[in-house]
């Protein structure tokens, strides 16, 4: 292999690392409405979904967390104000918040309830990864 051949494979493999980060936003994504979150769904093959409330002490303690999440992780982290959305809530059978659902292409593989940990979210993203 010459030095040009290891360039051009050098730069090939930043596209590609670029091109995923790309795909996985690196702050959460404040979701709009139903159809906003289907399309984000769509559009991100693994997402963590926090089902929040601005009024919830536990989803206060949980943002920092979830804004890690998203800038260490492969997932899409995506915010749903249950007050605002109530219609997603009620769809998603939340009950009490915080409440975690985890998409993996486009269908549930987890729902969680209550503060959870980085550590328990990154090693759930990077089971279905």
């Amino acid at each position: 292999m010459s030095d040009s051949d290891d360039i051009e494979k050098i730069r090939q493999q930043k596209r590609e690392e670029l091109a995923s980060r790309a795909d996985s936003p690196e702050s959460p994504i404040d979701v709009r409405s139903a159809a906003h979150l289907d399309e984000l769904l769509s559009e991100n093959r693994i997402a963590l979904v926090d089902f929040y409330a601005d009024w919830c002490g536990p989803c206060k303690m949980l943002a920092p967390t979830v804004d890690e999440v998203a800038a260490e992780t492969d997932a899409a982290a995506l915010k749903v104000d249950i007050d605002a959305h109530q219609d997603l809530a009620a769809e998603y059978q939340v009950q009490g918040v915080p409440t975690l659902y985890l998409f993996g292409d486009g269908e549930v593989k987890e729902r969680m309830v209550g503060v959870q940990d980085k550590g328990t979210l990154v090693q759930k993203i990077e089971a279905i990864a």
